[in-house]
């Protein structure tokens, strides 16, 4: 049993079965079994906006079989082309906020299996990793719709999974705090950016 982080082999590759057993206080993902270590806690702007997207998003699911959850929440994610068992999933990552549409999909331990929408809120530790690696793996997994939100720019760009399996940038240009984005899942969705990004 793994206690301390720095016991870690940081050179190994790592599965869900390993992650469940470790017993230390940091909080790490797993992306293809690389360990990524979680920055400290947020800065209250980050927390801000999180609360504000999830608080509308759970509005508008009211009468919706969807939930939204946000982190610390585990999404294990069976990469489909690399067909792994539960047992060998080697990607558990924890989005900002996340919607999930097949509740079959939600155990104990949070979800098994690409959530319909993911959204990742950029600081500056966390940008690589989101914009490359976590980019990469939820279009792999199937994640439908995943948004990049950009604080410092009080901005939002907004992909969509083709029908080929690629993510597809919905504008061009980013929405911007005096603009409303369209949720591409939810076509009688839409969320007004200036009351996500308030004056602070």
């Amino acid at each position: 049993m793994i206690t301390d982080f720095k016991d870690l082999d940081l050179s190994k590759r790592y599965t869900y079965a390993d992650y469940i057993t470790w017993q230390f206080d940091d909080m790490v993902e797993l992306i293809k079994g690389k360990i990524f270590r979680m920055s400290p806690a947020p800065n209250m702007k980050h927390q801000r906006i999180s609360l504000k997207l999830s608080s509308k998003i759970d509005r508008f699911l009211e009468e919706n079989k969807c939930e939204v959850f946000t982190a610390p929440f585990d999404v294990r994610l069976p990469l489909p082309k690399k067909k792994q068992t539960k047992s060998k999933i080697d990607t558990v990552v924890q989005p900002d906020v996340c919607v999930v549409c097949d509740l079959n999909k939600l155990d104990k331990q949070g979800c098994i299996g690409a959530p319909d929408w993911i959204i990742e809120i950029l600081s500056k530790s966390t940008s690589k990793k989101d914009l490359i690696d976590k980019f990469d793996i939820y279009q792999e997994a199937g994640v439908k719709e995943y948004w990049i939100v950009r604080p410092d720019e009080e901005s939002v760009t907004t992909y969509l999974l083709d029908d080929s399996g690629n993510y597809k940038i919905v504008r061009q240009k980013p929405y911007l705090k005096e603009e409303s984005v369209p949720v591409s899942i939810f076509p009688d969705f839409e969320i007004v950016l200036s009351e996500v990004f308030p004056d602070f």
